[in-house]
């Protein structure tokens, strides 16, 4: 049993940060790929950044130079520094990993997600 659990959500002003973590536990023999989405309502999910399966990063045009995905291996955890806030962040954020577990079975993990909101 593999579980992501998010934390660092809230409601933060304009032009404010906050900063999300996802931690992966239970039976993981190796992570692939992990990273953010978000969902606002009324509109489709999207990714928002993430580590792909060679290690390398993507970010949503519509947060690059004001997020900042960052990982701790040792942890299996990755956060997402989100500066500069903005009311159009404001959604469900959710963490979503491809993992191979203990089992050597390949699978795609969610969050229960964290709710950002971006008001004055």
């Amino acid at each position: 049993q593999v579980q992501l659990v998010e934390s660092g959500g809230g409601l933060v002003q304009p032009g404010g940060s906050l900063r999300l973590s996802c931690a992966a536990s239970g039976r993981i023999f190796s992570i692939k790929a992990m990273g953010w989405y978000r969902q606002a309502p009324g509109k489709e999910r999207e990714l928002v950044a993430g580590y792909t399966s060679f290690g390398s990063t993507n970010y949503a045009e519509s947060v690059k130079g004001r997020f900042t995905i960052s990982r701790d291996n040792a942890k299996n955890t990755v956060y997402l520094q989100m500066n500069s806030l903005k009311p159009e962040d404001t959604a469900v954020y959710y963490c979503n990993a491809d993992i191979l577990d203990s089992r050597v079975l390949r699978s795609d993990y969610w969050g229960q997600g964290t709710q950002v909101t971006v008001s004055s």
